[in-house]
């Protein structure tokens, strides 16, 4: 198992890069836990902590949920995430086609909501690039590769092999 923070290897972060195979190759793991505070909504309050100590914060909910929003919330912290991701991979690309990245914005939307087909809960995410200075016609691919080499655009789209377990 790979050490909690570390790189696997040195990975080549490359749409080129030929890197097929067959099983699922880890290049990094982080753990964070989640504990105390109040439920409502099915939503947790209380501390989200990384075990390196890079994360450690206070969870709130949304004002519109009731809550006092004086903390970020589940649904911010993963649209920084899918935000910061894409920006990764975006940037990435536009290096390869020789393209300056540094004016690349991407913001993420992240909803809460009612999930019609079970009455549980879902989350919907959008995007929206801005790159001042590249036309339409030479960034439309270019986003395209970008989301294909994603991880969240991929988990958004496909969804993730997961487990929960209850711990002994």
């Amino acid at each position: 198992m790979p050490l909690e923070g570390v790189p696997v290897n040195d990975p080549i972060l490359s749409t080129d890069h030929d890197d097929s195979g067959t099983a699922f190759r880890p290049l990094y793991v982080t753990r964070v836990t989640v504990e105390g505070g109040s439920s409502a909504h099915g939503r947790a309050t209380g501390r989200a902590r990384s075990s390196d100590g890079a994360l450690d914060l206070e969870l709130r909910m949304p004002a519109e949920l009731g809550g006092d929003a004086t903390a970020p919330n589940p649904e911010q912290l993963f649209a920084a995430a899918y935000a910061a991701s894409f920006h990764g991979a975006l940037s990435l690309v536009a290096r390869q086609h020789l393209l300056d990245p540094g004016p690349i914005t991407v913001e993420a939307s992240v909803t809460f909501g009612r999930d019609p087909a079970d009455g549980g809960y879902q989350l919907r995410a959008d995007l929206v690039v801005t790159w001042p200075g590249v036309e339409q016609d030479t960034a439309a691919p270019l986003l395209a590769q970008a989301t294909a080499l994603c991880p969240y655009a991929k988990m958004t789209r496909q969804g993730i092999p997961a487990t929960i377990n209850l711990a002994p």
